[in-house]
């Protein structure tokens, strides 16, 4: 299947589109959204990558990410998303974003800039399974100490995001 990405500046503003694969050939900054769920426990769902990803299979991160399609609002990309993923949908807000940069083993680089939303979820989760190999919820100071003592296990921009996240959380909560 071939999806294309829309490529952006550092200030977000389109700059055009380009084939999925190509643009983490090129190292292109495109957008990219990453979904944050958490259960009324405050515990966040993270999803363990499907062995045939093209990058960072079998890693754990996030609930849920991925790119809008060129012409899709961002927000309604996250819901589409998400659904396919994880077999749900529910309140998406906003948090904040961030840019980064991976090269990975195989030659790709990842260069986005990502948008991060947080919900909240109880029900069920029906994960898709050419997508998702496990899920799991944890809470966030697990999942920190965890990543610090074994940090191969994860995504790198689910390295990046999570940390950003709590701060905010921290903030927003005082």
């Amino acid at each position: 299947m071939h999806t294309e990405v829309i490529l952006v500046n550092e200030n977000d503003e389109a700059l055009g589109s380009m084939e999925k694969m190509e643009a983490h050939q090129k190292g292109l900054l495109h957008r990219a959204f990453s979904i944050f769920i958490f259960n009324k426990k405050g515990e966040l769902l993270l999803q363990q990558r499907a062995s045939g990803k093209y990058h960072s299979a079998e890693l754990w991160t996030n609930t849920c990410c991925s790119h809008p399609a060129p012409g899709e609002d961002i927000l309604t990309a996250a819901h589409r998303r998400l659904k396919e993923e994880m077999g749900f949908d529910t309140e998406l807000d906003f948090a904040f974003n961030f840019i980064y940069k991976t090269d990975f083993d195989n030659g790709l680089i990842e260069h986005e800039l990502d948008h991060v939303f947080i919900g909240n979820y109880e029900g069920a989760i029906v994960p898709n399974k050419e997508e998702v190999k496990d899920y799991c919820f944890m809470k966030i100071p697990s999942i920190l100490e965890s990543m610090q003592q074994r940090p191969m296990k994860y995504t790198s921009w689910f390295k990046i995001a999570l940390p950003k996240l709590a701060t905010e959380l921290a903030l927003t909560q005082a």
